[in-house]
Formats: C-alpha cells, structure tokens, sequence
C-alpha cells in the first residue's frame, strides 16, 4: 500500500467497502485507458501506468484476473499498447461486475492465449453442472516468482466429481495473511506453511492497526512455528468461519496433539500428500454446505408419497386440480406443495424432539454461532423469550429487566410468575425514544438486592442488544461486572435485531455468544485471577452492598467461583435469509445439564406441533449462506448504511430537513469514554471504531438509522405512510419526529440511490411550497416543525408496582407480583375504566385511590409498554399519554379509558397478604 494512500485508507468506511471499492477503482482505471486510446500521449500512459501500480498492491489478495493476466495487463501499457490494454481492462473490469469469471473459461483468457485453460474455472466444460466457487489463501515463504508454477499445480488436482472449485491466492507473509482474510470475502479456507517471515512488503499502517487493536501480535519474537499457530488464532479471531490447515515440515504429530492447535481443522506434513489437502479443502467446505434438513426436504419433495394425514395442501392436489384456487398453484409453485407434510416419518424428523437431520441442523447452526447448543423456533423470538424464561424461572424468582424491552419479556414474567424489577434505560426525550440501560443502574439494583438479602432470588438479567434504535451493550464487562456481584447470574440477550453481528469482527465481541467465548478464556487466565486476588485485597471477599465505590469500580469475578450461563435469542428471518417468524435460541451455560429437562419442557409449550416445514428449513439454509458468505454480506450492509449517512448528512438540500443521527446523538458522552465521536466524524479513522467497540459502554449499531423527519415537518408515522404509499419505500419503527432505517444483507447500491433520490424529490418539494406559499406557510411550517422537534413531552419511567403486589412494600428493591395484577384483571368485577381526560382521573392523582394499571400499554411509537399490570399510574404517565398523537396504542381503547384495578380488589388483596404474612410469622416462631 502506497504512503499517498494510507491515510485515506483508514477511515472506517474503507474498511467496509472493500468489493465496491475494488470495482470503483477497475471503473477509474478503465476510463483512463480509454481516454489514453483516445488520445495517445504519454501524459495518458504516464496516469494509466501510476492508476495500475496503486491497483496492484491490492489485486495481489485475490485470485482473479491473476497473475497471468496482470503480467500481460503491465507489458501491454510497458510497451505503450493503449487499444490492447483498454480491451483487457474493459474485459477484466466486467467480469469482476459480473462475477462471470467465477464460471467463464474466457475471462481468465486474453488474446494471445494458446493453451488449454479448461481446467481453471467451474463450468468450463459444456453443460457441466454449476459449482459454486471459493478461494484458498496459501501463506507460503516460496518465492513469488513461484506462485504461478503452484497455482498450475493446484488446479491439475481438480477432479469432475468435485462438487466446488476454488482458485488459489499466495501470500508471503503473516501480515499479508491477515489482510488478505480482511480483504477478500472470497476467501474460505487458508493454509499456512511453516516457515513464513512476520513483516508484509506492503506499507500498511491499516494493517499496523488491525493488528495492535485485535491480534497482539508480537512478531519478531515469536519463532516460525509459533507464528504460524499465532496466525492460525489470528485469522480465527477475524473470520471464525474459515477452515484453516497448517503445512509442517516438523513432528506434524506433537503439533496436531497441541490442545492449542484447536483452531487448525488439519495437520499435514507438507512434502506429501496434495490430494488429499485438495480433498480437504473440498471436505471442509462441504461441512459448512451441508443443510441437512434442507437437502433432506428436496428429497422428500421428489418421492411419490400417499397422504393419509391432515394437511389437505401436501402435494398440492387439492390445489393444482381445483376449479377456484388453481391461481394459488401458479403463485406459489409446485414445489411448496411437494415439500409440505405434517408427518415427522420419512426422514423429516420432529422439531420438538429432534433426533435426525434437525438435530444435525441445529448442530450446525450451534458451531456457527459460537454456541453449545442452538434451538430453531418456528414462531418468531417472541416465543422464543417465553421458552427460555419459562425454562429458566420459578415463580418468585426475581427477573431483572429493561423496562422497554420486547412486550414478550413482560408476558414471560407473567407466564413464569417471575417478578420483574425494571432497570430503566437513559432516555433520549428529544427524539421520544430511550437507549440501554446503564451498568450502573444494573450494579445498583444487584446491591440493592444483596443488601435487602433478596440476591439469592435474583436469577436472570434480561436486556435487549442491540436495541431496537442500535445502541450496543458492551457485553463482556455487564456479564462480567454482574458475575462479580453475583456469580451464577443467568443472562438472556434479546439479540433479535442482531444475529448477523457474529460474521463482523467489529460487532462480534459485542454479541452474547462473543463475549461468552471472551470471558471463558478469560477466567483461565493466571493474570486475571491475580487481579481478582489484588481486587479482594481491597474490597474483600464478599463485597459490601453499601460501598459506594463499588458502583464507580470495574469489578472483576472469582474465577474459582463463577458459572457462565448465557443465552442468546435472535430473529433469524429480521437479518438473514430466512422465511419470516424464522428465530434461534442460542445456549452456553455451564449448567445447562441443570436445566435441559425443563427446558425442553418448555419447548413443547410454546412450539407448534405443526411447525412449518419451510421455516425450519431456511433457518437451516440461513446459517449455511452465513457460514459461506456472512462476512462479505455483513461487511457490504454495513457499507450501504454509512454511505446513507454520509449522502443524507452532506448533501447540500437534504440536509437542510433530513439527517441521520450519530453516535454521539444516539449514546450521551458519559458513556463514551474513548471520546468517540461518530463513525463519519472528521478524524475517525477504523481503529478509533475497534476502540470504541472494545470499550466504550455503548456503542452504535451502523446498520441502524434514525432519520429525523420532524425537522421536515412529518411525524414519524406521516412520514412512514408517505414513503411507503407514494414511493414504495419499506421501513419499520417510527417516533414522533424519526423514522428507522436498516440495512441488512439483501439491500443493494440501487436501494441507497432510489432513496436517496426520493429524499431530493421530497426535499424540493419542501422548498418549492416555502417559496411559493409566502410568510403564512413558512410560518406554519416553522410552527409544525418547533412543535415535533421541541414541543416533545417528556417520557415516562416505570414508578412502582402498588403494595398489594409487593412482598415488602417499604423496600429498597422495587419487583412486584405482575402476575397476579395481570390475571386480576380477568375478572370483569376486578376493573374499572375511565376515560383518559377525564375529571375523576386528575382528582384521584390528586387524592387518592392510586390508579392501578390492569394489563399492558403500549403506544407505537414509541413501542414499549408505558404501563403494565400492577403499575401504579402517576401524574407523569398521564400527562405523556394525553400528549400522543400516535394512532396505534395497544391496551387502550378510547372509548372506554383506562383499565384500572379497583381499589376494592386491592384492598382485599392487602388483607390476604396481612394474613398470609401472620401465618408465615406463626410457622416461623413455631419452628
């Protein structure tokens, strides 16, 4: 990498666009041959000539167009041929559009080509099936000049019942090792020699980075048998999904018997054998192609099957012979039909009990999430969040939770008789939305607990990450901190929105199963259990739940007595190729044995025994293309959203309506340590980004995108309607004056220029009418905006649960019994209702009897749950709800007002809890 280029090089954004920037710079280099074809001149050869230098630091990483191909590409501008070379740029430039090269003979061709290439590519022979194509990096010390005399090599190993072909890529070096992984998304397998040198030739201080931020490599200090192992750790840490081999000219036996070699799929001794690493490679890759479930199902799809069961739309007859629904046939295809049953026989096994190819499936899927075990549901995280909390709670367990969580945690509580204690998330009024909860806030309600003697019963911390806005956890340290307070805490993450965070190595860390596998390393740490010993020192053994300090202090666990349980739910389908309701249960508990039986019990509550055969089959191909290609597609959803941010925010007329919020308007400074900005920021560069990921307490989810509206004088749900009604743009989640954007790995650059488009149309249109409509519009218009982006009412935080539903209602701690509030409120004689601006409403604030919420409340926006049952109502949840405008409020119906508990049910319930307390104290003293 050249001087000149380095510094560009290191803003965050380059890291991402790696496949669109190759192509941007194979654009610029093919309209300067064609200029220089045009006119011939040595100013023209001269700018072709500097463009392909810079070029082929780069094209070292990737196997096409190859060696071959660029030794000819530098003879022909050498030799000042400008109609030659303008033809192979224009030909290389659209194969790599295209992707053709992957199954093109005569694009790894030029002109003067007189050998047989057929062997070089898939499909090249005529009618040959398509196999999809892959490359290996090989780290070898040969010399370059021997690279090409290898690559022949490789290729005469290729057989015409290989099922994949791939295309070598040499490397010399650990640090070019390491780029080339980062670099080439192509890449699937890497192997590594012994023998090869630390230092690349090229000057890449992106590299230098990289490497201080997330490797730690000690380069020279390590022998060439260490550095090979090192690299093989160091390429896991970027891209666990890759299969490495190492090549060794030493006892192969002790290395492939070194438990630190787990990260290597195979040993081999380097001067024997090549087929067999070619049969390797292929092996490996078959591995993570396999969908058991999937390919099993196409199978089953294809035999004669007589039906006798109740599912009248398997095999599609009565549907394809029908006189009335034979359009549905032709909409949805034959093979839907062949491929339903509700049979578990003939191969298809059960999801609620799986003991064949499902079982594989979820395997596979578990080893490709960093989990042990992987569960697939085929009704959405909701249930999935009710299986783990009714598996894991027992009424009376104590269940801490972000208030604004998804509403099926709250039903959990309920379904569990677990008592919710709600964390409160710092909010961010001016846009009507909150964030995370704060650790702080955390740590307190655990010492709360330790000091009330209620630690014991706090059982599990549930909390949403990334957020439905995108504010990130930092994973590890919440786990960590939690478990030095109390250290058989059960985590369960809401990663709905974040499943696809495990194939970036930004994000990665940040997810439940990342920073698990972090914390089980570390925990065996000699290093670690010093500073626990330095740590007891000063704060001793068990830590004292009125020590103020403690909530300003790292606090690190006893290794000797902590146990990791974490569990992860995401939504598939919400950002991988998935049918929808498509959703995983992720698990890595240590006592997981503890619990298996109950948690399978809960399976069969929640699970259909009519699961859809489709959904469980996606879920299977959605980890095979993220295992494949996960790190190529999250890398480019990730690019597409920052691009928005950088178009929207820049650009000189949308800009004046429209913006993208940043980091820094999303996560308030105190919990951006590092000083972190925003990704786009002037000086922000990808290592400022591994730092804030690595230490900041929040960080922001790119993919995610707030974009004010308000200040065009839409609402969130207005501005929603509008887009998808006159521009056929889709989003989500909306707030009083934002909407949310999110890319995932199915947009494209055509989707970011559609709506970039339609924000210039709608911007015009605002100016035309503010010019055309006088003092009275502008007026108006700056009165709509003032009301949406200043008038906001301040959101509410939860209050407390009314005493009838608390154990001790004079507490510190603050969980209550939502479950009996919530059936309560099943008996008619139990409620009352009044109207929301009603008199009676405003005297009993005032008064008294509190105003005891009977069931949820949920506004959209902004979507969470601003009452829920057993929740005394305050003054300030009144005043926000008269306030919305919002159209869509779940558990309210205008007509009839609020539900409220009566006082009269509550006072019996304060009885029967006097007495049920008399009777304790009695059995108490009698034993």
């Amino acid at each position: 990498m050249s001087t000149a280029n380095s510094t560009k090089s290191t803003r965050v954004d380059q890291f991402f666009t790696m496949a669109e920037a190759r192509l941007d710079r194979w654009r610029e280099f093919l309209q300067a041959t064609k200029n220089w074809e045009r006119v011939v001149g040595h100013p023209q050869q001269s700018a072709v000539a500097t463009l392909f230098r810079e070029m082929r630091q780069w094209e070292d990483f990737f196997a096409y167009p190859g060696l071959a191909l660029l030794r000819t590409l530098d003879e022909r501008i050498a030799s000042e041929d400008a109609r030659g070379t303008a033809r192979l740029v224009q030909s290389i430039s659209a194969a790599l559009l295209t992707r053709s090269y992957r199954t093109n003979l005569a694009d790894w061709e030029h002109e003067e080509t007189t050998i047989s290439l057929a062997d070089r590519v898939p499909g090249a022979e005529d009618g040959a099936p398509y196999r999809p194509y892959f490359e290996v990096l090989f780290v070898s010390p040969a010399r370059p000049a021997m690279f090409l005399e290898l690559a022949q090599d490789l290729r005469k190993l290729r057989r015409p019942q290989d099922k994949f072909v791939y295309e070598p890529v040499f490397v010399s070096s650990f640090e070019d090792a390491v780029l080339g992984t980062i670099l080439n998304g192509s890449v699937q397998t890497v192997v590594i020699y012994e023998g090869i040198p630390f230092a690349s030739t090229h000057n890449s201080p992106v590299l230098r980075e990289f490497l201080t931020n997330h490797l730690a490599a000690t380069g020279n200090s390590l022998t060439s048998g260490e550095l090979s192992l090192a690299l093989a750790k160091g390429v896991k840490l970027v891209r666990p999904e890759l299969d490495i081999f190492l090549l060794s000219d030493r006892a192969v036996e002790k290395i492939a018997g070194d438990v630190s070699a787990d990260c290597i799929r195979r040993v081999f001794y380097q001067v024997e054998e090549p087929l067999e690493l070619h049969l390797s490679i292929l092996d490996a890759i078959q591995d993570r192609y396999e969908t058991p479930y999937f390919d099993n199902l196409q199978k089953y799809a294809q035999r004669p099957i007589g039906t006798f069961h109740a599912l009248p739309v398997a095999r599609g007859k009565s549907i394809f012979k029908s006189n009335w629904i034979r359009d549905m046939g032709t909409f949805y295809g034959i093979n839907l039909f062949l491929a339903e049953s509700s049979a578990t026989t003939g191969g298809l096994d059960s999801l609620l009990e799986p003991t064949g190819n499902i079982k594989v499936a979820q395997d596979k899927a578990a080893r490709a999430f960093g989990a042990d075990h992987v569960f697939f549901v085929t009704n959405g995280t909701s249930t999935s969040n009710k299986m783990v909390e009714q598996a894991l709670l027992a009424p009376g367990d104590i269940m801490l939770v972000d208030r604004n969580c998804h509403k099926s945690h709250h039903y959990g509580a309920v379904l569990s008789g677990a008592l919710p204690l709600y964390v409160e998330a710092y909010p961010l009024t001016k846009y009507s939305m909150y964030g995370a909860v704060p650790l702080r806030t955390i740590k307190k309600a655990l010492l709360d607990l330790k000091a009330a003697g209620k630690l014991d019963r706090a059982r599990m911390l549930v909390l949403t990450n990334c957020t439905f806005d995108g504010q990130i956890y930092n994973v590890e340290r919440v786990m960590e901190e939690c478990l030095a307070i109390k250290p058989d805490l059960i985590f369960l993450w809401d990663e709905a929105w974040f499943g696809f965070a495990r194939w970036s190595p930004f994000y990665r860390r940040r997810t439940a199963m990342g920073a698990a596998a972090i914390l089980e390393n570390k925990f065996q740490e000699p290093a670690y259990r010093q500073a626990y010993e330095d740590q007891v020192k000063k704060f001793g053994a068990d830590l004292d739940p009125n020590d103020p300090a403690l909530l300003d202090t790292r606090l690190l666990v006893n290794p000797s007595k902590v146990r990791l349980r974490v569990y992860q739910t995401n939504s598939t389908h919400k950002s991988m190729s998935c049918l929808r309701q498509g959703s995983m249960v992720l698990v890595k508990d240590q006592d997981y044995n503890t619990v298996e039986e109950q948690f399978h019990e809960a399976v069969f509550t929640h699970a259909s025994t009519s699961p859809n055969l489709q959904i469980i089959a996606t879920l299977d191909i959605a980890r095979r293309q993220m295992e494949l290609e996960g790190y190529e597609l999250v890398n480019r959803a990730i690019q597409l959203a920052l691009d928005i941010r950088r178009e929207v925010n820049s650009h000189p007329l949308i800009s004046k309506y429209f913006r993208v919020l940043g980091a820094d308007d999303m996560i308030p400074a105190e919990y951006r340590a590092t000083g972190f900005v925003d990704y786009l920021s002037p000086g922000a560069n990808w290592a400022t980004a591994v730092k804030t990921l690595r230490e900041d307490e929040f960080a922001l989810d790119v993919t995610r995108l707030t974009l004010v509206c308000g200040s065009a004088g839409f609402d969130g749900t207005q501005f929603k309607n509008m887009l998808a009604a006159d521009f056929d743009i889709q989003l989500n989640k909306t707030s009083r004056n934002s909407v949310l954007l999110q890319t995932n790995i199915n947009n494209t650059r055509s989707d970011i220029a559609h709506l970039i488009k339609v924000l210039v149309e709608i911007s015009r249109k605002i100016e035309k009418r503010l010019a055309d409509g006088g003092s009275v519009v502008r007026e108006a218009f700056g009165a709509r905006v003032k009301s949406l982006m200043e008038d906001v009412p301040n959101l509410p935080n939860f209050s407390q649960f009314h005493s009838s539903f608390r154990e001790d209602p004079l507490s510190v701690t603050s969980e209550g019994d939502m479950r009996s509030a919530f059936f309560g409120a099943y008996r008619e004689a139990q409620c009352e209702h009044l109207k929301l601006f009603s008199s009676d409403i405003d005297q009993r604030l005032k008064e008294g009897p509190e105003l005891v919420s009977a069931n949820f409340v949920i506004p959209y926006p902004p979507g969470f749950p601003i009452m829920v049952p057993g929740q005394v109502i305050t003054a300030e949840t009144i005043e926000f709800m008269r306030k919305l405008d919002v159209k869509e409020i779940h558990g309210f119906d205008a007509s009839l007002g609020l539900k409220l508990l009566k006082p009269s049910f509550l006072g019996a319930r304060k009885v029967r809890n006097k007495v049920e307390e008399s009777k304790e104290i009695k059995r108490k003293t009698a034993a």
